[in-house]
């Protein structure tokens, strides 16, 4: 049967890439197994037990599960009903030296969960420099447009003027907060380790005769080995599902940042007032040739979504466990897992590709903020007539009336908002026609737009990027391809 007469996740055939496909890939996952029972054996045997050196030459040769392997360890488990002991029969015929020690004083959550948990650092390692490189692409935007005025929206109403570069440093603000929550989730995590069948690590115990610093000393050189700082020191069978929630918390506030971003570019794109990318050769609707549909963020708002409810799976299997362990945990954990991250990954391809190529329309930006500004004015105007002497209250009235009377032009008959022209008009503001261009240039209502995006980009951004530049993780040059 051909892979294409079977359904495949569109995170895998379509939007994820390479790495962190492979990641959670099943020969990723087998052989970090058997990576997990190379390191027991060779801590059991640095501790005194005999296990022979041949045994761990042939568990290290034997390592990454080979294709024809799959199958073995597939019809094993038709018969026994279990992943991981179909596993190490699988293993020991390849390393037969070793068969007889393999997964020795340990539980399945010991190759299960301590896998689990590289799989979660792991993957976090790959979101993090994405999402810091997205963030400076988008400060570099920022900044390129923090003088640019445009109409802010309250409402999705017109509102007193922001600038393009102001307006995505809001997006950039959110994104911190996410790199912030993620890498506190990957900060946070620690190490299973080895702890038998409840947690209690009564089997080692045994196993080592009553000596509780040999088993100590078991749980820290195999945590070492597995890069971790440390291990929790309690758990049951697993290790708390409190922990696939609150990394998938992290995953899930950051999906929703996506939609976030991909619907304010969608209603900007609309207004025509900024673009995404769109190639030469792409396609916006198959009957109507002159569109430049907005796919990328569209899909990042789908996927977004999508990501955004994954931590209720978390969660809810967390609070279904009961006592030490139940394995409902099992079928759901291995959906959910996968596809946050799988969902994340695509969420930052499409991000970096989207920040790497925005397109702004800066004449548009102008006819909308002028088609609007003479309202926003008024307020200007009527204090530079106090200024001249006039009353307030009286300048206040004759602007009422004529904003009313501009405002029907524009709704009613569909003409240019001629406000400023009904002003220059009336004798009542006279004593200040001489200064209504200086009163209308949209860059005096930008207030400290420019001023706020350095500073923010100074004291906010390059700070929480910093352990990136050292690290020479940000791939500025790139801009992440689309599969399709």
């Amino acid at each position: 049967m051909s892979a294409n007469d079977t359904y495949q996740d569109p995170l895998n055939s379509r939007y994820s890439s390479t790495e962190m496909k492979y990641l959670f890939s099943p020969r990723n996952r087998f052989s970090t197994w058997r990576q997990l029972w190379v390191w027991l054996a060779e801590s059991e045997k640095e501790l005194g037990l005999d296990i022979t050196d041949d045994a761990i030459t042939q568990m290290k040769k034997h390592q990454v599960i080979q294709d024809e392997e799959f199958a073995v360890a597939a019809e094993e488990e038709k018969k026994r009903r279990h992943d991981v002991m179909a596993h190490v029969h699988a293993f020991g015929l390849v390393a037969p030296a070793a068969s007889g020690i393999i997964h020795w004083g340990a539980t399945s959550c010991y190759c299960t969960d301590n896998a689990d948990l590289i799989f979660l650092r792991d993957g976090l390692d790959i979101l993090l420099p994405k999402l810091a490189t997205v963030i400076e692409k988008l400060s570099s935007f920022a900044k390129e447009y923090k003088s640019l005025p445009c109409l802010a929206y309250t409402h999705l109403q017109p509102a007193q003027l922001t600038t393009v570069g102001k307006r995505a440093c809001l997006w950039i603000q959110d994104l911190l907060k996410d790199l912030k929550n993620l890498e506190r989730a990957r900060d946070d995590l620690r190490f299973r380790g080895v702890k038998g069948t409840t947690g209690t690590q009564a089997s080692f115990l045994q196993i080592f005769n009553g000596d509780h610093a040999k088993v100590e000393q078991l749980d820290e050189l195999v945590t070492k080995k597995a890069g971790f700082e440390s291990a929790y020191i309690i758990s049951s069978q697993t290790y708390s599902r409190k922990i696939d929630a609150d990394v998938l918390n992290a995953l899930s506030s950051f999906g929703a940042t996506c939609e976030h971003i991909g619907q304010a570019i969608r209603l900007l794109a609309s207004f025509k007032e900024l673009e995404e990318p769109f190639e030469s050769t792409q396609i916006g609707s198959s009957a109507m040739a002159y569109k430049r549909n907005p796919m990328r963020s569209e899909r990042l708002c789908s996927l977004g979504r999508k990501l955004r409810n994954l931590n209720a799976d978390a969660s809810a299997t967390y609070a279904a466990q009961w006592m030490e362990r139940t394995l409902d945990d099992s079928a759901i954990r291995r959906m959910c897992l996968p596809q946050s991250f799988l969902c994340a990954d695509a969420s930052l391809i499409l991000l970096n590709n989207i920040a790497s190529g925005l397109v702004v329309y800066p004449a548009v930006i102008k006819k909308r903020v002028e088609a609007e500004l003479p309202f926003m004015a008024t307020e200007n105007i009527i204090m530079a007539l106090v200024k001249k002497g006039v009353s307030r209250q009286d300048a206040h009235e004759e602007i009422r009336v004529l904003s009313h009377e501009a405002g029907a032009e524009v709704k009613q008959h569909g003409r240019e908002n001629d406000l400023i022209e009904r002003i220059r008009k009336k004798e009542f503001f006279g004593p200040v026609i001489g200064e209504l261009d200086e009163l209308l240039k949209p860059e005096t209502f930008i207030g400290r737009c420019p001023e706020q995006v350095e500073a923010f980009y100074e004291r906010e951004v390059r700070k929480a990027l910093g352990k990136y530049y050292e690290a020479g993780t940000l791939k500025l040059d790139e801009a992440a391809e689309l599969k399709v």
